[in-house]
């Protein structure tokens, strides 16, 4: 909601100026009010300040006159949390017996005083559904047996011979009495174990004849400890005479009997809950009783005990009330931070503006305030600034564009000399190997062949010692080495003119896999090709460019020993396609990339290559006016990229357009 726009429509105007003329007369006549800073802090200062009192107060006043209220709240969520806690307890026994008395065999086992039946049977029972306690009983109310078991041990125990016929519970059963709720009955008995509470049901055989009952029970202290976590309050349980049972407080000094009560005179008085206030531990406390009803019966009585400054740390500020004096504050703030935006803040804002606009490059702004404070001379420092800034910026531009103008003509022809001292670099290695081996390689491949071929003959007369005999594979191996180098040597010195024909390079590629499936799959590297769905077509010479991939894809399984992923790319970009092979290898040290495409340079192993490979398609792909260019990271892999065009009509002006550009740069 705009505030302003709200007083203009609502408020009178004529107060409004009053109210500002009064203000603005205020602050000028009061010497201290003549810094900036103090406008600004004095009258909020001494706004929060009187909020501030007159909120805590009336919190104060509020928390104070809702503590019994909150308090009495607590302890009767308490009371009706551990009332709620005993049923469902009680339920869980209903569930249990129920379960047992129609399990086969319980009721002929206790008809027949079968303890050991009986034992195997509630043993599984009670470690499953975790009872405490489980007994049986015949119609004498002696027990046959009675089981209990400890959960945090995991142990039961056994006893036989226990004497419940006293126990009104099963006194119920064993006469065959029904009530309310059904002829189940349940109750409190303190045993030779401790305090339980006890569910008995009946037992029938198949001519539903009683034969005797059976008893689940729940430690009370266990019950209480666990009903006190949830309700965040000491319990304690009373007999219908008011006489204390258990309880999870720890014995006082005036011992438990300030606890109890009357329970015939509170009975008599017809009430649902009593509460009662005493001194605990040398602190405040207070006591809730309310009936404690089992099956619709009452059983006792249950008490929900809290400390009264346990639950003064626990209070909270009332919301409602905090939001009334939040709001009237936060008015009171609004109405004045609008009276002195008139007179202060206005000035500034017109400030932000103007730096705004010169920081988004309107230097020709100029404040137009006229004061005599600190925001005056802001002001004039401001058009100062503005003023020399707009100057330095027109000079700057000017060097700028004389300077981008300068660095482009640089790259431009820094670009172009690069790109053709790159290329006479390599035309030059490429032609003088080529010229050196063509004057050698026909005389060196026929002594060559003489070498072999004797010592092939000379093996096979076979009339020779074992040492003569590996002397001379020695030499034929050698020399068929040297052959296959010279073979290497002759093919790079006639570089042929490539024959263009328009072909697809989907499917060269394609040719190329078939080629080296089984390079690849020998070294356990996985291929994976992106080629486009159409085809892509192009001018060049399809054995030449096959011959290209061949090399790269062999490189590149060589690159990766331990096995590794090959990614093959095609792609159109402008007027050409672009093949990227990127593999996954050891890579090229950084050193050896700017010669990786020499002759004879090569850092495999001696007698694995002639370092002739990457020259010769060097070679290829410059006479089809492409381009192959290489990036490697050692350890990541290595990434070669060949770039042909699609269209060539023709290669027999290269040579002419080489020269120009030599030509160009070196003038």
């Amino acid at each position: 909601m705009d505030i302003k726009a709200w007083f203009r429509e609502k408020a009178p105007k004529d107060v409004l100026k009053r109210m500002n003329i009064f203000f603005e007369s205020v602050i000028a006549r009061v010497p201290i009010f003549s810094s900036l800073r103090t406008k600004l802090i004095v009258p909020y200062a001494l706004l929060t300040l009187i909020v501030a009192m007159v909120g805590v107060f009336i919190i104060t006043r509020l928390v104070s006159g809702s503590f019994e209220e909150r308090f009495g709240n607590q302890l009767v969520e308490a009371s009706r949390v551990t009332a709620d806690g005993v049923v469902r307890k009680e339920r869980k026994h209903l569930e249990d017996l129920r379960l047992l008395t129609f399990m086969d065999g319980v009721s002929a086992a206790i008809e027949n005083r079968d303890s050991e039946s009986l034992q195997a049977t509630f043993e599984g029972i009670a470690v499953n559904n975790n009872i405490d306690v489980v007994a049986a009983i015949d119609t004498r109310g002696k027990g046959i047996i009675t089981l209990t078991y400890d959960p945090e041990a995991g142990a039961t125990e056994f006893f036989t011979g226990d004497d419940y016929s006293s126990f009104g519970p099963v006194q119920s059963v064993l006469s065959d009495q029904y009530d309310e709720v059904g002829d189940k009955f349940a109750g409190i008995l303190d045993t030779q174990l401790g305090k339980f509470l006890f569910t008995s049901a009946p037992v029938r055989n198949t001519d539903e004849k009683l034969v005797g009952a059976l008893l689940i029970g729940t430690k009370i202290d266990t019950l209480l400890e666990d009903l006190k976590l949830q309700a965040l309050a000491d319990i304690l349980i009373l007999n219908p005479e008011g006489s204390l049972v258990t309880t999870t407080l720890v014995e006082p000094e005036e011992g438990y009997g300030i606890l109890e009560i009357e329970g015939e005179s509170l009975r008599d008085a017809g009430l649902t809950s009593f509460n009662r206030e005493l001194e605990l531990y040398e602190r405040a406390y207070e006591i809730l009783y309310t009936p404690l009803i089992i099956r619709d019966t009452e059983a006792g009585f249950i008490g929900v005990v809290s400390s009264s400054e346990y639950i003064a740390t626990s209070l909270t500020t009332n919301r409602n009330t905090f939001s009334i004096i939040f709001t009237l504050g936060t008015g009171a703030v609004i109405l004045l931070g609008y009276l002195l935006a008139q007179h202060i803040a206005r000035p500034i804002l017109q400030l932000r503006s103007m730096s705004q606009a010169v920081a988004g490059g309107d230097l020709e702004r100029s404040s137009g305030l006229e004061r005599t404070d600190e925001i005056g001379e802001l002001a004039d420092a401001f058009d100062i600034m503005t003023l020399r800034l707009r100057e330095r910026t027109e000079e700057a531009a000017r060097l700028y564009k004389e300077a981008v103008q300068r660095a482009k003509e640089l790259a431009e022809m820094n670009a172009r000399l690069q790109a053709t001292q790159a290329q006479l670099v390599q035309s030059e290695k490429l032609a003088s190997v080529g010229q050196l081996t063509a004057g050698i390689v026909h005389d060196v491949k026929n002594p060559l062949a003489v070498i072999k071929g004797l010592a092939e003959e000379l093996v096979a007369e076979g009339d020779l010692d074992d040492f003569s005999i590996d002397g001379l594979e020695t030499i034929r191996d050698s020399a068929s080495k040297a052959n296959t180098i010279v073979t290497d040597l002759l093919k790079f010195a006639r570089q042929s003119t490539p024959e263009l024909q328009i072909r697809d390079m989907g499917a060269t590629l394609e040719s190329v896999f078939r080629l080296t499936e089984y390079l690849i799959r020998k070294g356990n590297v996985t291929l994976v090709p992106d080629l486009p769905l159409t085809s892509v077509m192009a001018t060049y010479d399809a054995q030449q460019i096959e011959q290209v991939l061949i090399n790269l894809v062999t490189n590149a399984v060589q690159a990766m020993p331990e096995g590794g992923t090959l990614d093959v790319s095609l792609k159109e970009h402008d007027d050409n396609l672009v093949i990227t092979m990127r593999d996954s290898g050891v890579g090229i040290p950084e050193e050896n990339l700017v010669r990786i495409f020499d002759p004879f340079f090569t850092t495999k192993p001696e007698g694995e290559g002639t370092g002739l490979g990457l020259s010769v398609s060097y070679g290829i792909i410059s006479r089809h006016r492409g381009l192959i260019e290489v990036e490697s990271e050692v350890g990541i892999g290595t990434t070669f990229v060949v770039s042909l065009p699609l269209r060539v009509d023709s290669l027999e002006k290269q040579p002419v357009e080489v020269e120009k550009n030599v030509a160009s740069s070196s003038r």
